[in-house]
């Protein structure tokens, strides 16, 4: 399909879902418009009632079925999002569907899908990526004729994303950049096919993280290349292998694709809530912490960033603390020799850290009667410089140490 056939399926789909889905506001954000000196807006698809853009293609897809389809039932793969926006669809047309869900999807996210699809939805936990959770839903769709609705590797479910550019450009038509999260490349092809259509001079940017960063390693391979890994930390984007479709629209119409490491996206996820009181998932988040890496070029430019879910867990903000600490380099673990003697923490506190540093974590135990013991320590600095003025007085006074480096096993077992 050409990329201009995709205006219309977008324009049908708007009709098809617009009493269904939320036309959600685009939103200036004047603290980044001031830090980017340029003019910076929020599409805020975590409105949605599922909390993700993902309803606009889910309800588009199944409400295309006939009644003989609609009678054999549905079924997809999911980590979270595309299973509210099934499950949202199934209850409202009533008709029966099975989704498969990775091992390791967010509990918040698994109850909401519940809640959703309510008695037309059954849920099977299986398979560690969205990838192996495709593979069974798939077999199960052969096995049953059960219809299976693609994640993004389809043109309504593209069509429905797509409703998003449309909207976009009739709220604000002389946008310069659309920075959208990838992670099979639905949402960014359905938009960026409008936009690009209806405005040659715009700027579509796509944003992967660093450990999911499937379009950008097949798009720099010009071919689809699954990735051996994939990070689950920003889960809504966690996809080995993007779609064929996809793959094609995005050659065309993504202008660049920006890499961000983990633990910027949970910088980025911390500050859009202090400051914006915006609750976003990691996936949510990653277009606005895209921005710095093309902060001198939007100078003076008009900025969409595409929020594209809020579905986070609360008892992942430990983790997303921790990973936003250690990326702004004011969080360190170490091993550290202590003689085994009265006063050395006390020695320790007094004449290596500084007044604002604090030890979070410090675990020690004796077991023998060696004149040395090894302590785990963790300590959080006010300012990241102060590391090396630790580490400066760590050897001034003699402690044998060691850095935790993300890369040690032990460093699994503390974050």
């Amino acid at each position: 399909m050409k990329i201009n056939d995709f205006i219309k399926k977008i324009e049908e789909a708007e009709q098809r879902i617009k009493n269904i889905i939320k036309k959600t506001p685009l939103i200036y954000c004047e603290r980044l418009s001031k830090i980017y000196q340029s003019k910076i807006y929020f599409k805020r698809e975590d409105l949605q009632e599922i909390r993700s853009f993902k309803i606009r293609g889910a309800f588009n897809k199944i409400s295309k079925l006939n009644d003989q389809e609609r009678k054999k039932g549905v079924v997809t793969a999911s980590a979270g999002n595309h299973a509210q926006g099934v499950a949202y669809s199934c209850a409202k047309m009533k008709i029966k569907g099975k989704i498969f869900m990775p091992v390791n999807t967010p509990n918040q996210k698994i109850e909401r899908v519940k809640y959703f699809g309510n008695e037309y939805v059954e849920i099977e936990l299986i398979g560690q990526s969205f990838d192996e959770s495709s593979f069974e839903a798939k077999k199960y769709s052969e096995k049953t004729g059960a219809i299976y609705v693609p994640a993004f590797d389809d043109e309504e479910i593209i069509a429905g994303q797509g409703t998003i550019g449309k909207e976009i450009h009739d709220d604000l038509n002389d946008v310069d950049y659309v920075l959208v999260p990838i992670g099979g490349g639905g949402l960014i092809s359905g938009i960026g096919s409008y936009l690009k259509e209806k405005n040659k001079n715009i700027k579509i940017l796509g944003i992967e993280p660093e450990g999911a960063a499937s379009m950008s390693l097949s798009l720099k391979n010009k071919k689809i290349d699954p990735l051996k890994n994939v990070d689950t930390f920003c889960d809504g984007v966690a996809v080995k292998t993007v779609g064929k479709l996809t793959f094609d629209i995005c050659q065309k119409i993504i202008d660049k694709i920006i890499i961000i490491p983990e633990g910027k996206v949970a910088v980025s996820i911390i500050d859009l809530f202090q400051n914006e009181g915006i609750i976003t998932e990691p996936a949510g988040a990653l277009s606005v912490a895209g921005l710095d890496n093309i902060s001198e070029e939007i100078k003076g430019k008009k900025v969409v960033c595409v929020i594209s879910g809020g579905n986070n867990d609360i008892l992942r903000y430990p983790e997303i603390l921790e990973k936003s600490l250690i990326y702004q380099g004011k969080k360190h673990y170490f091993l550290i020799d202590f003689f085994q003697k009265p006063g050395q923490l006390k020695f320790f506190l007094n004449n290596v850290l500084g007044p604002n540093d604090d030890i979070v974590v410090f675990e020690y135990i004796k077991k023998n009667n060696k004149e040395k013991g090894p302590a785990l320590v963790g300590i959080e600095l006010k300012d990241k410089k102060d590391l090396n003025l630790i580490i400066e007085k760590m050897e001034k006074f003699g402690f044998n140490y060691k850095i935790i480096k993300n890369t040690d096993l032990i460093y699994n077992y503390l974050i």
